[in-house]
Formats: C-alpha cells, structure tokens, sequence
C-alpha cells in the first residue's frame, strides 16, 4: 500500500537539490533512484530523487521542504496496489520507513505509519495477547497504507466467515494536513468505505494511529493466522517469487471482478512479462522484465473483453504513479 500526497506541477529543479540535502542530512537524498525494488510489482523508472524517512518527525520534515519549494512529491510505503511508470516520477520520492510502535497498558497500540502491518505490527499486538490486527496477517501493507484502503480481509473461517475492516480498531491518527498543520483525528473523520477512505482526496498523510485492541490468548490468535495464512496461499501468488501489486480491479457487487475474468477464458494470458495468473483472475504477476507499458496493455486487453462479452466495465483500483 501507498499514500498519495497532493502532488505539484513543479517538478524536481537543480537549484532544490543543494535545499534538500540541507534539510534533510547530507547523502540522505538520493538522484535517479529506480523505484521497481520499492514496489510488489517489481515495476518502476527512477524518480529524480528519493529520500527515507526513518520517523514519524523525518516524514513530517520531508513533506514540509517539498511543500516549501512547492515540488512534486510522493509518500511510497511498501509499494503495493500501485503501479509506477516506465519513465518513474518527476521529484522527490518520500519512502514511508518511519516504524517506531509501542503498546500501552490500555490496549492500545501506537504505531508510525511507516510500520509494516505484517508481520511486525500483527507479532507486536499478538505477542501481548492483544486481538483486532490479527485478521490481516499475510496482507503487504504499512499503517498509513491500511487507513488509506481501510484495509479488509474475507475471513474464511465458519465462525467468523465476514469481511473485517481496520477502521473497527482504529481509535485515531495524527496527520499532517496540506496546509503543513498537524492534527490528531479521531476514527469519524477518515469516513471510511470498502477500499476507501478521507485519505483519497483530503491531501492528509497519516504520521502515525493508534489502533484499540482488546485481550485474547495468544495461542487463539496464532491459530487464526495460521488458517488466514493457509487460505491466502491458495489464492493468491506469492510476491518473493511472483511479484504483484494486489488486486487490479475494483470490487462489483454482486458478482466479483475476478469472476468476469475468469468467465471470459483470461487466466495464464500474458504480455511481455506480465501474466494473469491462474490462481486469481484479478491478480497480475510480473513473470520477469515486466514493464508498466505491459501492464496498461493488459489492462485494456482485459477492460475490453469483460465489456464485449459480459458488458460490464471493469475500473482499475490500483493507482498509477509517475510518468508512462
């Protein structure tokens, strides 16, 4: 998962480079960084430069600069359901590793957004016999990722056999709004929806939430993702060895976009180095030198025979960052 700030017209100038490096820490900036190791897709050009944000106080930095000089910007946390062009990103690629976390007495856990929400968050809450993260383990995701998506799972067992959302143990989150200003807001203002959340269109960039969770044994919540891990597996490729960006297609209701593509004989099609891959219709794997260009391509293969023969439109969820 990514968060989009809101991005400039004004792309990276020779004369920023000198500013950024001043503010943020000599060899800290890096120019012509290629994204493609950042991504699940393993896809993406170079930005024009790239910096990692190692706290919650370092993003907040990052993204005041960028705001000062008024240039483009973009916050990348695992670089899930996303896809970065070809010819990569005019202007400064923040990466999102700030993943400081604690828990308090209270049940509540407070993580940077920058945490990855498995394994380390999900271990951190379970290892306390804390309840409420555990249904998302196996699903590549930062904090600030999960708010942005409002991050769910289909859970699979009979005893819980319904979608799960994050924003049931969201309490709040600190975010810096575009004006610069900081503020902590409560779990309402995110107006949560399935994939959706505030965070799509406010221009805000979570710095860190705090999650409630409640107390459960350790050993219960181990063996649920156990079962999670074990239903993922069957479905969707693994991204060591078949990299991804998730699902392509929105969700319809009713029927499930990969249920269309799987209907119109799609699975094992493939372009260049992208294939759609035979365990999930809605999922395409990067078989090696995959390129954005291959993906768009695939894209509109799919868009257009899902029309043709079912007249449904299939609209994509992943976003696209960058230059194609």
């Amino acid at each position: 998962m990514s968060n989009q700030d809101h991005l400039s017209p004004i792309g990276l100038q020779p004369e920023h480079v000198a500013i950024l490096d001043a503010e943020l820490g000599p060899g800290r900036v890096h120019r012509d960084h290629v994204l493609a190791p950042y991504t699940t897709f393993r896809i993406g050009g170079p930005a024009d430069a790239f910096f990692e944000a190692r706290s919650a106080d370092e993003l907040a930095s990052a993204l005041l600069v960028c705001r000062k000089l008024g240039i483009a910007h973009f916050v990348l946390g695992l670089g899930a359901n996303i896809l970065v062009g070809d010819k990569g990103f005019r202007g400064l690629v923040i990466r999102n590793a700030a993943r400081g976390m604690q828990v308090g007495e209270d049940g509540i856990l407070r993580a940077e957004s920058g945490a990855v929400v498995w394994p380390d968050v999900i271990e951190c809450a379970v290892s306390g016999g804390l309840s409420g993260l555990e249904p998302y383990g196996g699903i590549p995701s930062t904090v600030g990722g999960a708010l942005w998506q409002n991050l769910h799972f289909l859970s699979p067992a009979p005893d819980r056999e319904r979608t799960m959302f994050i924003d049931e143990v969201v309490l709040d989150a600190r975010l810096m709004h575009p004006d610069g200003s900081i503020a902590i807001r409560d779990r309402d203002y995110f107006d949560f929806g399935y994939d959706q959340s505030i965070l799509h269109h406010s221009g805000d960039i979570v710095l860190s939430a705090r999650f409630q969770l409640t107390p459960a044994s350790e050993d219960t919540l181990r063996r649920i993702i156990r079962e999670n891990l074990a239903w993922r597996a069957e479905r969707h490729p693994p991204l060591d060895t078949e990299p991804s960006a998730g699902s392509i297609f929105k969700k319809i209701e009713g029927i499930g976009a990969g249920r269309l593509i799987d209907q119109c004989g799609l699975k094992g099609s493939r372009i260049g180095g992208i294939e759609i891959t035979h365990r999930h219709a809605n999922i395409m794997i990067n078989r090696g030198g995959g390129t954005a260009a291959d993906v768009r391509a695939m894209i509109n293969l799919v868009v257009t025979k899902v029309h043709k023969e079912t007249g449904y439109t299939l609209e994509p969820e992943i976003a696209f960052i960058g230059e194609f």
